[in-house]
């Protein structure tokens, strides 16, 4: 896969009794390819907010990182059957957020990658939903569209 790409992150969240909610946000990024690991490198912009925040993807295996640096800050550690838990810094306080991670899949193609990840999310110690993020990554003119 080339450095530029287009990466889409979709998020669906199952609070206790709820249908859910989706969201979605598509960024251009950069992809590489380091020491056995794949890294995606794109820029969020958060609605009512100038400063973008830096999101770093590192995959390596059943292991996912995902790191954020600007406005919000935190290094969310998915791990396929383990329990995390970080610091979530926003611009209205900071909590301790827990990640009961089920499952990490990946698939790695010549022109894509597509990754899958289930978890169970806390806030404070309390259940919050169960989650479900889809992150697709396709080359810029490859032809192959996000889905």
């Amino acid at each position: 896969m080339t450095k530029d790409v287009l990466i889409s992150v979709r998020g669906l969240q199952f609070p206790e009794g709820d249908a859910g909610d989706d969201i979605e946000t598509v960024q251009q990024g950069e992809y590489y390819f380091r020491n056995g690991s794949h890294f995606l490198l794109f820029d969020e912009y958060m609605e009512g907010f100038r400063e973008p925040v830096s999101t770093l993807l590192r995959l390596k295996e059943k292991e996912l990182t995902l790191t954020k640096k600007g406005l919000l800050n935190v290094q969310m550690f998915f791990e396929e059957n383990k329990k995390n838990l970080s610091q979530y810094r926003t611009p209205y306080g900071t909590m301790l957020i827990g990640l009961d991670t089920g499952r990490v899949e990946s698939v790695i193609k010549e022109h894509e990658l597509h990754l899958e990840v289930d978890y169970v999310l806390e806030a404070n110690y309390q259940y919050v939903a169960d989650c479900h993020i889809v992150i697709d990554a396709r080359e810029k003119g490859s032809g192959l569209v996000l889905q």
